[in-house]
Order: C-alpha cells, then sequence, then structure tokens
C-alpha cells in the first residue's frame, strides 16, 4: 500500500512540475513516505530526516531551499513527536491527507519560510477522489481497491492510523484498471489492508464482495494476471476461494496471514479465527486449486507467548508448507492494548524463537524453490539485474528469476527453464 501511495504522491507532484532526482543533493523536495507496523520503521525516519537536514543545511550555503516533508502512519500516530524531534520538517501529513500536499507546497512557497504544516485529519469524503490518474509504470501495476481496517488486533496500529474499512466503487476500480492496461499492465495487484473485506458497490447501489470484483477485472481484454493482497483469515469466504478455481488468471499464490498457531495467543491478538479455522480454509483452497501456495506472516513473542504456544506456531508451518513468509519479534506500538499487556517476553526469548521459525521457513521455501529446478514458468520480466544483459522477473508464484536475456524481454511474460535455485531467487534460460 505504501508502494501505490508513494507512487500517487509522486504522480501528484509531477503534475505540479516536478521531476524525480535519483541524488537528494539536487532535491527541492525531500518527501518520506512512512509505515508504524514495526518500531524499527518508526525510528529509522527520525535517522533518515537528520541525514536530509545536513543535505538541506549543505544546500542552504548556496542559496538552495529545502522542503522536507513526511507522509504515512509515522505522522498519523506521532504527528506532535515528529515536530518536536524533528523541528526542521517543513510539512507532515497522515495516508489519508496526502492529496492535500500540492496545497501545502504552494502555501509553504508563497511564504518563503519553514512552517510546521501537520494534517492527520481523516477526511469526509475518500482521497481517491482527489488524486490524479493512475498510469501504469510498467507491466505490473498496484490498484487500491480497500483502505483501512475494522478488526482491531490487539499489535496493530492499522485502524488508528489509517481508519475504518472503506471500499472504492467497482465501477471506480474498473475505471483504473481499464487506463493501466490501456497503458501496458499485464498484471494487476489488488490491494488493501484487509483486501477480501472489500464491499464496493455497484453502479445500481448493490454491495459487491472481492470475488465479484475478481470476476469483473478477469474480464477485462488484455490482462494476464490478477493478484489480491493482504487477506484476513475469517473473511475468506466460499466464494473467494472458489475464485482460485475458476479464474485462469488468477495467480497460484496467496498471502494469507496466520500470525500464531496458538489458538490462546489469537484470542490476546483479538484475531476473528482459531488455528483450526485457518487449517481448513487452507484445505479448501488447496482442495480449490492444487496448484496453489502460500505465504504468510508470523509474530513471535507476543505477551503470554509460552514454549507450547510457539511449538503449535510451528505445527502450522510443518501442515501448511508456505513457500515465502514474513516473520518478525513482536514489537510494542505506542496505543495498542499488546502493548500494556502483562507478561511480555524477553527480548532474547523472542530472538530464540524467530530463528528457530526462520529456519524451517526458509527450508520450506528452499525445497519449492529447487522443485522447479528443470520446469518451465511464465516469468514477467519488471526490472535490469545487476549484470549487462540481466533481466530479473517474478514467476507466478512471486520468486524472483533472472535470466540472461535481451532487453526486449523487458514488460513481457516469457517462458523459461528454472536451471538453478536458491533461497530467494531462481535463474533460468529462455525457452
Amino acid at each position: 500500500m505504501n508502494v501505490y501511495d508513494s507512487s500517487r504522491i509522486a504522480d501528484m507532484l509531477k503534475k505540479e512540475g516536478y521531476e524525480e532526482t535519483l541524488k537528494q543533493a539536487e532535491a527541492d523536495i525531500v518527501l518520506f513516505n512512512t509505515c508504524h507496523i514495526r518500531e524499527k520503521a518508526a525510528e529509522k525516519l527520525f535517522s533518515d530526516l537528520g541525514r536530509a537536514k545536513l543535505i538541506a543545511d549543505e544546500r542552504a550555503e548556496n542559496g538552495q531551499r529545502t522542503i522536507i516533508g513526511v507522509a504515512g502512519c509515522v505522522v498519523q500516530a506521532e504527528d506532535e513527536q515528529i515536530i518536536k524531534r524533528a523541528p526542521y520538517v517543513d510539512f507532515a501529513v497522515g495516508p489519508q491527507m496526502y492529496f492535500r500536499i500540492p496545497e501545502i507546497l504552494h502555501k509553504i512557497e508563497r511564504t518563503k519560510k519553514h512552517q510546521s504544516v501537520i494534517d492527520t485529519d481523516f477526511p469526509a469524503i475518500s482521497k481517491f477522489d482527489f488524486l490524479p490518474e493512475n498510469k501504469a509504470q510498467g507491466a505490473c501495476s498496484y490498484l487500491a481497491v480497500q483502505e483501512g481496517c475494522n478488526n482491531f488486533c490487539t499489535y496493530c496500529v492499522v485502524p488508528y492510523t489509517r481508519g475504518a474499512e472503506y471500499s472504492r466503487s467497482v465501477a471506480d476500480v474498473l475505471t483504473e484498471a481499464k487506463r493501466l492496461i490501456a497503458g501496458g499492465t499485464l498484471e494487476i495487484n489488488l490491494l488493501g489492508q484487509n483486501v477480501n473485506s472489500y464491499h464496493g458497490e455497484d453502479e445500481s447501489g448493490k454491495e459487491r464482495n472481492l470475488a465479484y470484483l475478481l470476476h469483473k477485472i478477469a474480464e477485462l481484454d488484455g490482462l494476464k494476471r490478477l493478484r489480491y493482497t493482504t487477506s484476513y483469515p475469517a473473511d475468506m469466504t466460499d466464494e473467494l476461494i472458489t475464485c482460485h478455481k475458476d479464474i485462469d488468471i488468477l495467480m497460484p499464490y496467496l498471502h494469507l496471514p496466520v500470525q500464531s498457531g496458538s489458538d490462546k495467543i489469537l484470542k490476546a491478538m483479538n484475531r476473528r479465527h482459531s488455528s483450526s479455522d485457518y487449517l481448513k480454509v487452507v484445505e479448501k483452497l488447496y482442495t480449490a486449486n492444487p496448484k496453489l501456495k502460500m505465504s504468510s506472516d508470523f509474530i513471535v513473542g507476543f505477551p503470554g507467548e509460552t514454549d507450547e504456544d510457539f511449538a503449535q506456531t510451528l505445527d502450522v508451518v510443518n501442515k501448511v508448507k508456505y513457500i515465502q513468509a514474513f516473520s518478525f519479534k513482536y514489537s510494542r506500538r505506542p496505543g495498542t492494548p499488546a502493548a500494556v499487556m502483562e507478561n511480555q517476553v524477553e527480548e532474547k526469548v523472542k530472538k530464540e524463537r524467530l530463528e528457530i521459525l526462520q529456519t524451517l521457513l526458509f527450508d520450506y521455501q528452499t525445497k519449492f524453490n529447487e522443485s522447479c529446478v528443470g520446469k518451465t514458468m511464465p516469468v514477467l520480466f519488471e526490472q535490469k539485474g545487476r549484470h549487462k544483459g540481466q533481466l530479473i522477473g517474478r514467476t507466478p508464484y512471486m520468486q524472483n528469476l533472472h535470466i540472461e536475456t535481451k532487453d526486449d524481454n523487458m514488460n513481457k511474460i516469457v517462458d523459461v527453464v528454472v536451471c538453478e535455485a536458491t533461497t530467494n531467487s531462481l535463474s533460468g534460460k529462455e525457452l
């Protein structure tokens, strides 16, 4: 979602006459778009701001002004702290108000004086109504269809920083999808903090679910691949599961966070599912599409987690056999219920458990990658590699794959024979 938001912010700035630069010393505006899911991300922001201030001071000596801004969820959660710790920041906007950045810049440019403008309101109408048209950046495009979350997991800040769930209308989504396809997009990834709770209205005013939306998008001419992320287990309906059987262009890969295998911990997290509920959903998915593979999110060391609870998480991993996963030590987020829970787990224990979990996860990931050697896979090439003549793309299972090939294959789907595999990537040769 932050990648999507960042691209939309860039679109707005381009419309105002700005151009992107890879060199910060050339930048008249330096803007950080932030995430607040983990403490490390928030602390990294202040380190980056400090470096940006040093470059801004050097530019000032040459008579060049630098405007420093911050957007995203850290602003929503810590607006006063940002200005207190980094008073040189010119403006800070929450994730729902970044459409106001051009207006704020005009104000700052008119006054020619430092101001600390903060805007963390939740608008009465959708921010999408104010954004410029989303244009394809390549063969793969993100399309936000839903934002916010109503689940209030006890460890998570999203309901406080992104707000309540909001779904865009079916018509708006389809219009944007058609525009992306016309611009060269072959793969669309539908985005939402809780994407499978999508409930946008159709033209008659009737609420439609994600399964309906997937079918409508799959009917569009020119689209070759379709994905959606991130899903909530309790919202995986039978109708949505059936999409993985019936929609040919829906990729055989699904990210479905479980967080823990312990029912006691899942209840403490305020997750609306048990481990058995989750495994039943996985079984239905595997039955609907035997080629489907899964990835997930895990939190280890949640308050009150015992060795037995952790062992139950490992048991879920062994049953599902994830081909990729994101795993983290529990990180206290200010303002969330879990931050003040008793029985906080020691950092040493969290570290040990994370190492055990990641060893198991990487083992399954490596085995799956190695099982692909010798197979022919369609790969969508999106970027150039480190070496001349090398392109990097993604398989249907979101694996990175690199080959030596001609640049003409950029932004195309090419059949590739997989020759080698590591834990994190594949290599191959063009058929």
